[in-house]
């Protein structure tokens, strides 16, 4: 068997002093989560040690009593090894980590120099210091004068030209709202609305003031405890204030009414208008809320962060040809003073809420509606489109029952309504009890493919999973939203291959994990858990995103693979159950789960994952019985730097060709054993090298017998090869050796991985207008010999491969396939669209066909007259995928004015033309052009300006394109200058730059 030992470098006393030091390189966030409401989490620095580990060939009892020693100082330090034989059981052994070597002594030369300079820099110092006025030094250095008087805060003017009295942009926390009592009447005709605010908060500390939150209301008439009172406004910070000549004492109970007036809104977040066209072509206006991240403040004065929890009652004020929708049961419909209009009041909410969960809606809308585990579940939409809300009950009911039943947790309000918006901007929003939807992420035909409807269970399965995490426990600050969003995601595809094992879930999840690596390979990438400072809007805004969501959900798999048996969903109900209705942070999640009985401290493994950005590249070598692991920084770099001053511990898991069952804290490696794969099934968040020789023996072993591996596990190789070749650490000959095995892969994730890596090839290549490797490229690349059969699947992952095979092959031309397709468009528009096209062909089919003026004209036609969500969606692609100028233009003009095309879909309109050669570079100056109108419909940071800012850039690769970017975007200064996605894509730019210097030579010997 083989042990773990790890021989480092340093002096006893040091090692002692690094084994038992309190974690010296990891700053702790407060733990106090009842806490409330929190403040920003001071900035944690965190630089980890290097990490060298070697695994040798010892017998069972040949350790020595040094080694014994790093054996067990390994629990506090180093990686989780972990064996996987023929029966797959994950279990854990700790691994230990080593310092970086002594640096070498410097020449008595340099020496001499280093003095010197460092007694002109004292004499400097001295010299300022004598000459300083008189200050007096603390720990923080010169903090003040020598006077008693402090220095006052400064703070800003409010609109009438008084001073604020707060300066920033968190609010204090000396006042906690308890309850909201709202009144809002909705004008749905001059698109307005009035309302009144009435909040009731306890003092928790002393204070004179009382800061909230209203953005775009006018403040008609303020009362405090039926006094009226001035409110103040800072317009730049979106908050409103009240000031008192006395302190409200703490403990005291006080009441602030506000009544007030705006416009409902006319982008996609707050309380906003939408309307849509129904069966008779005639107009239906409605009114809905989207409030995440932070836009409650446009719809009702509030304490609008995810910490001020409280409790909410909603009366509104309606026509009656309207209905109303609230997270809670209607308590009563009342007559108005006002003739024609009827008051709907809700039942006061029975759980606190963040105001980013609080949710109304004002339309015409009819449901169907079942009964589970005693909650009314009922699905939403236009009259016109009831018959496609089946399949989204019927999903949302199985899962309600899943989750109450695993998380001993029952969903706890008495109704859960699933609500489409034709006018929806996020795919759909988690409210408490009224959860909303773009039509196409909850709306699905009877006749629909089985890939149509599994993406509405996943849409429904991450809503759901939300009712857990992120509603009733909250994170208590955006910097911790992956407590949200990562466990949504991750329990999308848990719940669904649970409860759904014929939608082929495993196979998306593991494309999601390699979507977060690709993000988060790059400097500009941040950690899960973001301990820097996240406070402006914009901050706030870019939370969202994949490192957020995707990277979130694979550390949960890796954590739960590694723990034992069921101590993971042991340590998710403790969490739950502990934080019911109030907010965490991450170190919340990790406590609970070592409550459970875990033995290691969860938090220490896992704090190298979440405190930091990026993963780590393992490199194997072998030398007969020996095996040497490495860890280093796996982070693309333009300028060939290496980066290793990260670690973090790892939970490797293995197999071999000999399949042996050894115990799962050792490695049984003899001469016999070929080859050895690293992070099986690919459920760690690492990338792993083998050297040359390690790749080669794995190559031979798939070129021998392809079933050796998983399709997860050859699925994995590609992945990481590809990963490897883009760092510079394997040549592109070695990746399309890899490659040539895939001539008789037939399983969909490792094809699937090959072909989207290859079509990020060809795209680079033909935006360089590299013509001769394109036209080569178009006969190599491994898609003939695609499906033939055209008809009907059942099975959702051939359905996958097929559609995957069949795009790729009729975008290189080839001319079966376009046949074939342009065959079946015809006989669709000729029986006037009743002979249907398979739901997985539908794109194939369509975009193949825009590509005739004619046939796109005739598509132009089917878009505006089809009712079916997931049908328009792909017309709509196909119609973005021309080549045609004009009809470029014409499309990107229409769906930023919004009608025809709605400007939601602008994002993806965008990113399907990016990927044509006429699309990308009129995208590109459409962008540039139109900035200033884009930002209006979509905010600064949003997710959909981060998708609009990578589709068009990330195909650059050439210096005249990188200045282009870099000037642009440095131009609009306040306007989104400082994104984080900004510097992704120069980045990304400068990497496609290094990447077509190091292989154009390669490409076109292979090609």
């Amino acid at each position: 068997s083989l042990t773990t030992v790890v021989r480092a470098s340093l002096p006893r006393n040091m090692i002692e002093n690094s084994m038992f030091e309190e974690e010296p390189d990891v700053v702790d966030l407060d733990k106090d989560s009842t806490a409330f409401p929190a403040l920003e989490p001071d900035e944690v620095v965190y630089e980890p040690r290097s990490s060298r580990l070697l695994v040798r060939g010892l017998g069972e009892n040949d350790l020595d009593d040094e080694e014994e020693d790093y054996e067990s100082s390994a629990r506090l330090l180093g990686m989780s090894f972990m064996n996987r034989s023929s029966t797959h059981n994950p279990s854990s052994s700790p691994y230990n980590r080593q310092a970086p070597p002594r640096s070498c002594s410097c020449s008595s030369a340099r020496m001499l120099v280093v003095g010197v300079f460092i007694l002109v820099l004292v004499a400097s110092m001295a010299m300022a210091l004598y000459f300083l006025p008189g200050c007096t030094f603390t720990k923080a250095g010169c903090g003040k004068a020598n006077s008693s008087t402090p220095m006052e805060p400064s703070y800003p003017n409010s609109t009438n030209g008084e001073l604020f009295p707060w300066n920033e942009l968190r609010l204090p926390a000396s006042v906690r709202p308890v309850n909201y009592d709202l009144s809002l009447t909705p004008n749905l005709t001059s698109m307005t609305f009035t309302g009144r605010t009435v909040i009731n908060m306890t003092i928790l500390h002393d204070t004179k003031r009382i800061v909230l939150h209203s953005s775009e209301l006018n403040i008609t008439k303020a009362t405090f405890q039926s006094v009226e009172v001035k409110v103040l406004e800072y317009k730049p910070w979106q908050q409103i204030a009240v000031s008192f000549p006395e302190d409200l004492k703490v403990g005291q109970v006080c009441v602030l009414t506000l009544d007030y007036a705006a416009n409902l809104s006319h982008t996609y977040d707050g309380f906003y208008n939408s309307s849509y066209n129904d069966k008779t072509g005639a107009k239906r206006v409605l009114a809905a809320t989207q409030f995440e991240p932070q836009a409650a403040r446009k719809a009702f004065p509030c304490f609008d962060e995810p910490a001020f929890k409280a409790t909410f009652l909603v009366r509104i004020t309606r026509e009656p040809g309207y209905i109303t929708l609230m997270p809670v049961i209607k308590s009563s419909v009342n007559i108005t003073v006002v003739v024609g209009l009827l008051e709907d009041e809700f039942e006061q909410t029975g759980v606190n809420m963040s105001t980013y969960l609080v949710a109304f809606i004002v339309a015409n809308f009819t449901s169907i509606t079942r009964n589970v585990s005693n909650t009314l579940v009922s699905v939403y939409s236009v009259p016109e489109k009831k018959e496609h809300t089946h399949y989204a009950l019927d999903t949302a009911s199985t899962l309600l029952h899943f989750y109450n039943t695993f998380f001993h947790i029952d969903y706890p309000l008495r109704k859960l309504d699933l609500v489409a918006i034709p006018d929806f901007l996020a795919g759909a929003m988690e409210n408490w009890g009224l959860i909303t939807f773009r039509e196409t992420s909850l709306l699905v035909g009877n006749q629909s493919s089985p890939l149509d409807k599994q993406l509405i269970a996943n849409v429904v399965a991450h809503e759901l999973a939300h009712q857990w995490f992120g509603n009733l426990v909250t994170m208590r600050w955006w910097n911790d939203l992956w407590l949200n969003e990562g466990f949504a995601t991750y329990w999308q595809y848990t719940s669904l291959m649970t409860e759904f094992p014929q939608l082929d879930l495993d196979n998306v999840f593991l494309g999601v994990r390699f979507k977060a690596m690709a993000k988060d390979c790059l400097n500009s990438s941040h950690p899960v858990s973001v301990s820097s400072q996240v406070t402006t809007p914009e901050q706030v805004s870019e939370m969202f995103d994949s490192v957020t969501y995707e990277k979130g959900a694979s550390l949960l798999l890796m954590l739960k693979t590694t723990l034992p048996d069921g101590q993971f969903r042991k340590g998710l109900i403790k969490y739950l159950d502990n934080y019911r209705g109030s907010n965490t942070v991450t170190e919340d999640l990790w406590n609970s789960l070592t409550q459970v009985g875990v033995q290691e401290s969860v938090s220490d493994m896992m704090r190298t994952w979440t405190l930091q950005n990026g993963f780590p590249l393992v490199t194997v070598s072998r030398m007969g019985g020996h095996v040497t692991l490495t860890q280093e920084h796996f982070l693309l770099s333009a300028d060939n730097a290496t980066h290793t001053s990260n670690l973090w511990h790892i939970p490797v898991t293995y197999v071999n060709d000999s399949c042996s069952s050894a115990p799962s804290s050792t490695l049984n490696v003899s001469d016999s054993v070929k080859w050895l794969k690293f992070n099986y099934m690919n459920t760690g968040f690492y990338i792993v090298h083998y050297g040359d020789e390690g790749w080669a023996t794995l190559i031979d072993a798939l070129k021998t017998d392809i079933n050796t591996l998983t399709p997860h596990d050859r699925a994995s190789l590609i992945h990481n090869i590809f990963a490897l070749s883009r760092l510079g650490r394997v040549s592109f000959r070695q990746v399309l050796n890899l490659l040539d095995y895939a001539t008789s892969e037939t399983e969909t994730a490792p094809l699937t991985e090959a072909l989207s890596q290859l079509s990020s090839v060809y795209r680079l290549l033909d935006k360089r207008q590299e013509q001769r490797l394109v036209a080569r490229m178009k006969v190599n690349v491994p898609c003939s010999g695609a499906y033939q059969d055209w008809g009907e699947e059942e099975s959702v992952s051939r359905q996958e491969l097929r559609s995957v095979l069949l795009e790729m092959a009729c975008s290189l031309g080839r001319q079966n396939c376009t046949d074939q397709a342009t065959a079946l468009y015809d006989q669709w528009t000729n029986s006037n669209q009743t002979k249907q096209i398979p739901g997985d062909l539908q794109r194939v089919v369509f975009s193949t066909a825009a590509q005739s003026d004619l046939r796109w004209l005739s598509l132009m036609e089917a878009y505006s007259s089809t009712t079916y969500d997931s049908e328009k969606r792909k017309i709509l692609q196909a119609l973005a995928s021309t080549q045609d100028p004009q009809s470029i233009v014409w499309i990107l003009s229409t769906g930023l004015e919004g009608g025809i095309i709605q400007t939601q879909e602008l994002p993806l309109v965008i990113s399907t033309m990016s990927d044509g050669f006429a699309g990308h570079l009129l995208v590109w100056e459409f962008v540039k052009e139109n900035w200033d109108r884009i930002i209006e419909k979509f905010p600064v940071g949003s997710y959909p300006i981060q998708s609009i800012i990578k589709s068009t850039t990330s195909q650059f690769s050439t210096q005249t394109h990188l200045e282009e970017v870099q000037r642009f975007f440095s131009s609009l200064k306040e306007r989104g200058s400082q994104m984080r996605s900004v510097q992704e894509a120069l980045e990304t730019i400068r990497l496609n730059q290094l990447w077509m210097d190091r292989n154009l030579p390669t490409l076109r010997i292979w090609l």
